[in-house]
């Protein structure tokens, strides 16, 4: 859970904030004005950052599905064929 820390305290000890996040990967909340206005995070939390090379590793830390790989894939065909249709006119026309 993210540490909150006023603007203020914030520019105090701004040097102090990034050290704690690389170093120890913590993470804060900054309030300005009595309503969270942005957070400093690890990097490493940031999905964006994240690029489609990284999708091999991403998969191959997935756990396997082994003998229950046919049970999924006719679960999700399953899922996509129970969907409920769209309807045809906007709510709002």
């Amino acid at each position: 859970m993210p540490t909150v820390i006023s603007a203020t305290d914030a520019v105090r000890k701004f040097s102090e904030l990034l050290n704690a996040v690389r170093y120890q990967h913590d993470s804060f909340t900054i309030i300005r004005g009595g309503k969270p206005a942005a957070a400093i995070v690890p990097i490493e939390s940031v999905a964006s950052v994240r690029s489609l090379k990284d999708l091999r590793d991403i998969i191959k830390k997935l756990p396997s599905l082994k003998e229950d790989n046919a049970a999924f894939a006719r679960d999700i065909e399953t899922v996509i064929h129970e969907q409920p249709a769209v309807p045809g006119a906007k709510p709002w026309e």
